[in-house]
């Protein structure tokens, strides 16, 4: 266990070369690291100790245990609005007096440790398509100049290849930064999907667990029931039927506890919340991006404000006189590139698109 919980501090190394955002490093890194570490810690839960454990009389309780496992266990809804000790044994657990459609039947806990892998890579996935759309061009331009610790001579020549790359190759990296958005709204619309699909997983009760964890306290005691009790049940029931001595089929009905539960409540609980967090980040995070689409000014103040060492002028020349695109790939190696460097090179830069754009055209 703790030698594959080591294999997941490799997500949150700190990279040399960043071409993403921070948030977007949190779905990709911390989220993924996340759920592949529930995944991990509830699959170990299982075989780790007993996941189910039931009572019952004249039977192996091995083979009631495996049998319950994999078919499924049930509650009775309406026994978990009961007093427990007088009306009820347990929240959720009744007699049906026959009414089986009134039981809620527990089969998910089969499928958790899967779910949380299968949503794992979900999240990746955008990291993934970034990863080939990019192609390492950021680190290819940067070239060894985040340190600034080369001599003049190899420093003077790796800004004339970046200034010679970025004048051959002006307007026409905007599918670059058209594709990078891209992956952030997939970031998005997969937060929703799973928010979503946990919610068909857990029979519609999923969307408002932690708002009903958090009212949970400030009910009334005897009003009081339990949101993720009801929803991870530690105590059911389960029918086993056998034959008897003379062929008539026996009905043997067991109390089964559920100490894997536990887990899966803390897990989802925190799931829940995280998820929440990163939603609303993200949001915010399009809608900045939409700014900068929009809005050229707010692409020379941010410019500015990744080196403080330039003159706002500047920032404000180089912003209009390049397309989204272009001005996005000297936001990231503003980002990426020693500061000094970088400001020495923008200059540069910003007068040869000066001279360009003032040289007349010839017939």
């Amino acid at each position: 266990m703790y030698k594959l919980l080591s294999d997941v501090g490799r997500y949150f190394k700190r990279q040399e070369i960043t071409t993403d955002s921070m948030v977007f490093r949190l779905h990709n890194n911390f989220t993924t690291a996340l759920l592949f570490t529930c995944s991990m810690v509830i699959t170990a839960t299982q075989y780790v100790g007993n996941p189910i454990s039931c009572i019952v009389q004249g039977l192996p309780t091995h083979v009631i245990n495996t049998y319950c496992w994999i078919t499924s266990t049930f509650t009775m809804p309406d026994a978990f609005n009961r007093q427990i000790g007088t009306e009820v044994a347990h929240p959720g657990v009744a007699n049906d007096f026959g009414d089986v459609n009134a039981r809620k039947y527990h089969t998910y806990y089969q499928w958790v440790c899967f779910v949380l892998f299968f949503q794992a890579l979900v999240c990746y996935l955008p990291r993934y398509l970034w990863n080939c759309w990019e192609g390492n061009l950021v680190q290819t331009l940067v070239n060894g100049m985040n340190h600034g610790m080369d001599q003049q001579e190899t420093i003077t020549k790796k800004k004339h290849v970046l200034m010679d790359y970025l004048m051959r190759h002006i307007r026409r990296h905007n599918s670059y930064v058209y594709r990078y958005f891209a992956c952030e709204v997939f970031c998005l619309i997969n937060i929703f999907g799973q928010m979503y699909l946990m919610n068909r997983f857990f029979g519609g009760q999923f969307i408002s667990y932690g708002v009903r964890v958090l009212q949970f306290s400030d009910l009334p005691q005897e009003e009081r029931i339990d949101p993720m009790v009801y929803i991870f049940p530690r105590v059911t029931k389960c029918i086993f039927h056998k034959y008897g001595p003379s062929g008539t089929i026996q009905q043997h009905d067991s109390l089964c506890i559920l100490p894997l539960n536990i887990v899966n409540e803390k897990t989802y609980i925190f799931i829940w919340f995280w998820f929440l967090i990163l939603s609303g980040m993200l949001i915010g995070l399009l809608l900045y991006r939409l700014a900068i689409i929009i809005m050229t000014s707010l692409r020379s103040r941010l410019l500015h404000l990744s080196t403080r060492m330039l003159p706002i002028e500047i920032c404000q020349s180089v912003s209009k006189k390049l397309d989204l695109g272009d001005w996005w790939i000297l936001y990231c190696l503003a980002s990426n590139m020693d500061s000094l460097l970088y400001r020495d090179f923008l200059m540069e830069f910003t007068k040869k698109m000066g001279d360009t754009s003032s040289r007349p055209v010839t017939a």
